[in-house]
């Protein structure tokens, strides 16, 4: 196929050798199969900000701490300089979250090189050496369905232990291997304590695998993992958490005789706070 313009320079530098074909195209990358020496290799081209479809891209950057101070300005001052540093900043998260979540031994694509907007990353394959399916393209039984999201479960509280959350994690966002699911796509990941949104972030992610998986295996739809985990990070206890889906519901009988009763008091004292006021008025009346 014809080069694309965005991987001629990595052609250039002898990182890869040619591109074989394009495997997609999503709302924030292109990606293509591409060959190195030997190796087949998967490279994202991360798309302009402008051509971008990924929405509150602000609610994502929160909390991120930038080290050089210059720039950490000029992103906030919105200047030209600023754009071309928080789209560096992007591209950037994503290599930096592969690294760390590949050396904690969380499953994703393995990281090789960065160069000129440009991802490149271990090809996924599934048994037959073919490019790895997506989750979201795949029918399981309900023994996978409940392995599979056992796993990601797993995935989701080692990377809240390492502070963070992916914050856009969907069956989209999984590839499947011969050894199960593979977490991909981490620019938007977000700091779990830096950000306020991330407990909204992870229960979105894990309601969205919950909801796909139980297409499958209907008895995953009423876990709620979400506030299980939340509510151990809070406490500082999720590294030890035995994990069971289930959080003890709180809900105590409602005493409906109480409540009329309350009801009535406070009916009672607004009314006879209002004779009050309107006693004063009177005598204020009568006074002038």
């Amino acid at each position: 196929m014809k080069i694309p313009a965005r991987l001629e320079p990595l052609i250039e530098e002898g990182l890869i050798d040619s591109v074989i074909c394009q495997l997609m195209s999503g709302k924030e990358a292109m990606v293509y199969m591409v060959r190195s020496g030997e190796h087949a290799l998967c490279a994202k081209v991360y798309k302009d900000r402008n051509k971008r479809n990924f929405q509150h891209f602000a609610s994502y950057t929160e909390g991120r701490r930038i080290k050089n101070s210059r720039r950490a300005r000029a992103i906030e001052k919105g200047s030209h300089y600023g754009r071309i540093a928080r789209e560096e900043g992007w591209q950037n998260t994503e290599v930096d979250m592969l690294c760390r979540l590949g050396m904690a031994g969380i499953r994703v694509p393995k990281f090789y090189n960065f160069f000129s907007g440009v991802l490149l990353m271990e090809l996924i394959t599934d048994a037959e050496g073919n490019v790895a399916p997506r989750l979201n393209d795949m029918s399981l039984t309900p023994q996978q369905a409940r392995s599979y999201h056992k796993t990601l479960i797993s995935h989701v509280v080692q990377m809240l232990c390492l502070g963070i959350v992916h914050g856009d994690l969907s069956p989209y966002n999984v590839l499947v291997d011969r050894e199960g699911p593979v977490i991909i796509d981490l620019p938007q990941a977000v700091n779990a304590a830096g950000n306020q949104q991330a407990r909204m972030m992870i229960k979105r992610d894990i309601d969205n695998l919950t909801s796909f998986f139980n297409r499958f295996a209907p008895d995953l739809a009423q876990s709620d993992y979400a506030s299980e985990i939340w509510s151990y990070y809070q406490r500082g206890k999720l590294p030890q958490a035995h994990l069971t889906g289930l959080v003890k519901s709180q809900n105590k009988p409602v005493n409906v005789g109480n409540i009329l009763q309350a009801i009535d008091s406070a009916n009672r004292k607004e009314l006879a706070w209002q004779r009050h006021k309107q006693a004063k008025l009177n005598g204020y009346s009568a006074y002038y």
